[in-house]
């Protein structure tokens, strides 16, 4: 029934090109161990065909998406929750048949090792969160997965990536767009040189956010839109030159409501990036207004997506035709789950490594020390 489900949501996305775009992806990294060796004279674990997800946070996005796309999926399903609100536990509980002895809270969230049902830990908390329950689940010897931003510091990042490779275990970061097709077809042409050399971009993200006590508005949580929406704005400025950045060239952060956005938390942040051989990338990103585009300029033409980041609808044209594979929510959320889970069942390089995630903070870093400074500042 689950596979009924998603072939029917599948139907509405282009056959051929567009599902070809979901092989495994461009970026490299190392592939992780996840399985141990039988010692001599032991028996040798059984391979599971599908991996066991536990979702560590119950919020909106936990919610609303992750869970349901965890219906869609081939190649994992949702085994277990991490939460510290009883009554979540009950509910979910009783919506998705979870045993008691697969459900968890902060204090036992350790015990969890123990727990043959669950091969992934999926953390959806607030950024400042996420070193601490990152770690923990590596060291309970579970695959991580880690939802955006990566963290608060390029330090926690590397702490993250350090603690999984340390205990063996595969940490991807939750960046659902790398499995998108639509997405998946521009940075093919931009990768391939298919409209010839880039020579600038504009990229933006952003939606008015309106709810005042969320961790976005806390900055010892990891709030602001930097590292929020900035995110999207940066992947796009990356993806859609095909190259790294070389340095912030100039960078304004404002907060528009400074009676919610405090302690130097900007809602709107706008930077330069400048990439190899003198292209340049001008961002922004807001909580203030609702914007997400991302035009690239090539020798031969021009690539435009808008939006290029939302749950569903991304689109896109270029001198070689239009870029449209359509698909419903939460579709990207089931591709991205199922990608990440099929690395772990076959021991594969993931999509989205940390190490992805750690060059984004980094020039979330450049950005606000620019922004400080009014310099610019080298990556």
């Amino acid at each position: 029934m689950k596979s009924n489900k998603r072939r029917d949501a599948l139907k509405t996305m282009a056959v051929g090109s567009g599902l070809a775009l979901l092989t495994p992806g461009i970026l490299v990294s190392c592939t992780q161990k996840t399985e141990k060796t039988a010692a001599e004279g032991d028996t040798p674990p059984t391979k599971k065909s599908k991996v066991g997800v536990a979702l560590v946070g119950l919020g909106y996005y936990s919610t609303d998406l992750l869970a349901p796309a965890l219906q869609l999926t081939e190649n994992c399903y949702l085994a277990g929750i991490v939460t510290g609100t009883p009554s979540k536990a009950s509910a979910w509980k009783e919506k998705y048949g979870i045993p008691d002895k697969n459900i968890y809270n902060y204090d036992n969230f350790d015990s969890i090792k123990d727990n043959a049902d669950i091969d992934a830990i999926y953390v959806v908390l607030p950024p400042s969160m996420h070193e601490e329950y990152v770690i923990r689940a590596a060291n309970a010897g579970k695959h991580v997965w880690c939802e955006k931003p990566m963290a608060v510091t390029s330090q926690e990042c590397q702490n993250m990536i350090d603690a999984c490779k340390k205990n063996g275990v595969q940490l991807t970061i939750g960046y659902r767009l790398h499995h998108e097709p639509n997405t998946q077809e521009y940075r093919k042409i931009i990768n391939e040189g298919k409209l010839g050399k880039v020579k600038s971009l504009k990229c933006a993200a952003g939606y008015r956010e309106n709810r005042t006590d969320h961790w976005k508005q806390k900055k010892e949580m990891g709030g602001g839109v930097i590292y929020d929406m900035g995110v999207y704005s940066i992947q796009g400025a990356r993806c859609g030159t095909g190259m790294e950045p070389i340095a912030v060239v100039s960078a304004k952060t404002t907060s528009t409501r400074p009676d919610i956005y405090q302690d130097g938390l900007a809602d709107v942040v706008e930077a330069v990036l400048e990439f190899p051989g003198g292209v340049m990338a001008e961002i922004k990103t807001s909580f203030a207004e609702n914007t997400n585009f991302l035009t690239v300029e090539c020798e031969d033409g021009t690539l435009a997506m808008e939006p290029f980041s939302g749950y569903a609808g991304v689109k896109g044209t270029s001198p070689l035709g239009e870029i449209n594979h359509p698909y419903e929510v939460p579709m990207q959320q089931a591709m991205q789950m199922d990608n990440d889970a099929k690395s772990i069942l076959e021991n594969t390089a993931v999509r989205v490594p940390g190490e992805e995630g750690l060059r984004d903070i980094r020039i979330v870093e450049a950005i606000l020390k620019s922004a400080e400074t009014g310099n610019r500042v080298s990556l």
